[in-house]
C-alpha cells in the first residue's frame, strides 16, 4: 500500500476510543438473562473476537504505510474490547467463556497462512456476518444488557466494514479488471457459504431472537453486492484503477 490516505480513519477509531472512555461500561450488577441457545451462541462469537492481531498488524506494518498500520492497531484494539464486553455479558448471565472453537481455529489458521489482501478477503467474511449477527442480537432479545452490548459491538462493526473496503481498494487496485471481479465474485461465493454454516451452526440462537436460518443467509448475501462494489470501485480511487 501507498503511503497516506488513512489519517481520517486513524481520527475516526480515535474518536471512537473517546466515546468509549467517556461512556464507559454498561452496568454490568444487575445479571443479563441469556436464554441457553443465545448463550451457547454468544460464547462462540465471544471466542471469535478474542484474537491477538498481532499477525494482521505485522502485515499491515509491511505494507509500508505507517498511516494504515495504526489504523489496523486501533481497529484490533476495538475487538479485544468487543471480545472483553462480550465475556463480560456471558459473566453477567452466569456463565464463562470458551478457550476454543474449532471454527474460529480454522478460520484463524487460514487467515495466517495468506498475505494481506487475502486476509484481509477473509476478515471481511467476519465483518460482514458480524454485521447482521450483531443486529439480530439487538433486535431480537428481551434482555437490556444484551441488547446494550450488541449495540455498541455494531456500531464499531457498521465502521469496520467501509474500513476494510477502503484497505482492499487499494489492496486490490494493482490487479487487472478480469481478476479484481473474479476476485469479488470469489469472496461473495465465500461469504455466502459461511453465511449457511453459521446459520446451521447458531441456528437455534437466530431462532430465538426471530430470524430464520434462510432469512439470515438471504440478507448477508444481499448486503454482499454493495460491500463488494466498493472494494473495487470506490470513488477515492476509480480513476487510478480503471486507467
Amino acid at each position: 500500500m501507498t503511503a497516506g490516505g488513512f489519517d481520517d480513519w486513524i481520527r475516526a477509531f480515535e474518536d471512537a476510543r473517546e466515546r468509549r472512555a467517556g461512556q464507559g461500561d454498561p452496568e454490568w450488577e444487575p445479571g443479563a438473562l441469556l436464554p441457553p441457545p443465545v448463550r451457547r451462541s454468544v460464547r462462540r462469537f465471544q471466542v471469535g473476537e478474542d484474537g491477538d492481531g498481532a499477525n494482521l498488524i505485522a502485515k499491515a506494518e509491511a505494507a509500508g504505510d505507517s498511516a494504515y498500520a495504526s489504523a489496523v492497531r486501533l481497529f484490533v484494539d476495538e475487538e479485544r474490547n468487543h471480545a472483553r464486553l462480550l465475556a463480560l455479558l456471558l459473566a453477567a448471565g452466569g456463565a464463562s467463556t470458551l478457550r476454543s472453537h474449532g471454527s474460529d481455529r480454522v478460520f484463524v489458521a487460514l487467515r495466517r497462512l495468506l498475505g494481506l489482501r487475502l486476509e484481509l478477503l477473509v476478515l471481511m467474511i467476519a465483518e460482514v456476518i458480524a454485521l447482521r449477527y450483531y443486529r439480530a442480537l439487538r433486535d431480537g432479545t428481551a434482555d437490556a444488557l444484551t441488547r446494550e452490548v450488541a449495540g455498541r459491538i455494531l456500531a464499531d462493526e457498521e465502521r469496520h466494514v467501509p474500513f476494510h473496503c477502503a484497505s482492499l481498494r487499494r489492496a486490490l487496485c494493482p490487479l487487472p479488471r478480469p481478476v479484481r471481479t473474479l476476485a469479488t465474485l470469489g469472496w461473495r461465493t465465500a461469504l455466502g457459504a459461511v453465511a449457511l454454516v453459521v446459520a446451521w451452526g447458531h441456528g437455534p440462537a437466530l431462532r430465538h431472537l426471530g430470524v430464520r436460518r434462510r432469512g439470515f443467509v438471504a440478507e448477508v448475501v444481499r448486503s454482499s453486492h454493495p460491500i463488494a462494489a466498493d472494494m473495487v470501485r470506490g470513488r477515492a480511487v476509480r480513476a487510478v484503477c480503471d486507467m
